[in-house]
């Protein structure tokens, strides 16, 4: 099966610490996969997700991400790696002062796509994620829930192959939580997306299968 991330001894951690936050980390995530990690306050979970969007350096090992391998990356590489990728924050990262449907236009404009095309991309997005109606507010004129619906079709909006995901439903209520966690299923079901999700713990009410890996003692281990 194609793998999009592949790790080999991974070591990732930051400048002026002693120890690093994840060591010799070996593991496969494949094209379609829907992954959960899971860890403690701390342990590592996104510095793992960051590393895969080349947010921190790698201290030693390899980590191949869509086809490209980060280890010492330039810039160009990375800014073409990173229209290949969909990230979602657990504090929505909006710019307030533009309406939501300019914050889900945000990638097609990066990706120099027509008004025409970003404009109509981005309004059947937020009627993806039942916003249609709210396409000329603004982030702060909208709930959590609602906030974090717009970051979900600001990074699916470009149909990525990768979508991170660090802590999406951490400040949702169940209700907000379900229907971010349906909007991510789906992006992996409508377009092969593989999902890769940090958070503290997987939910149980999850109806679909998922791999999940756990991060412990600096290691990277998938759960059976």
């Amino acid at each position: 099966m194609e793998q999009i991330i592949n790790a080999k001894n991974l070591t990732l951690g930051y400048e002026g610490e002693k120890n690093p936050v994840i060591k010799n980390a070996s593991f496969s995530i494949n094209k379609n996969d829907f992954i959960v990690i899971t860890g403690k306050s701390g342990s590592g979970k996104s510095t793992l997700l960051k590393s895969f969007y080349g947010g921190i350096g790698i201290l030693n090992g390899e980590l191949d991400v869509c086809f490209t391998n980060l280890k010492n990356i330039n810039n160009r590489n990375l800014k073409e790696l990173r229209q290949k990728i969909g990230i979602v924050f657990q504090d929505y990262k909006l710019v307030n002062d533009w309406t939501i449907e300019k914050n889900v236009m945000l990638p097609l404009e990066i990706d120099s796509q027509s008004k025409t095309i970003c404009k109509k991309r981005s309004e059947h997005f937020l009627k993806y994620v039942k916003l249609g109606h709210k396409i000329g507010k603004y982030p702060l004129e909208l709930s959590g829930g609602e906030q974090q619906r717009v970051a979900v079709a600001r990074a699916i909006v470009h149909e990525p192959n990768l979508l991170l995901c660090d802590e999406p439903t951490g400040n949702l209520d169940e209700v907000s939580s379900n229907m971010v966690w349906d909007f991510l299923r789906a992006a992996r079901d409508s377009w092969g997306t593989c999902v890769v999700v940090v958070t503290h713990r997987a939910p149980s009410t999850l109806k679909f299968n998922f791999r999940h890996f756990e991060i412990k003692e600096r290691k990277v281990v998938e759960r059976f």
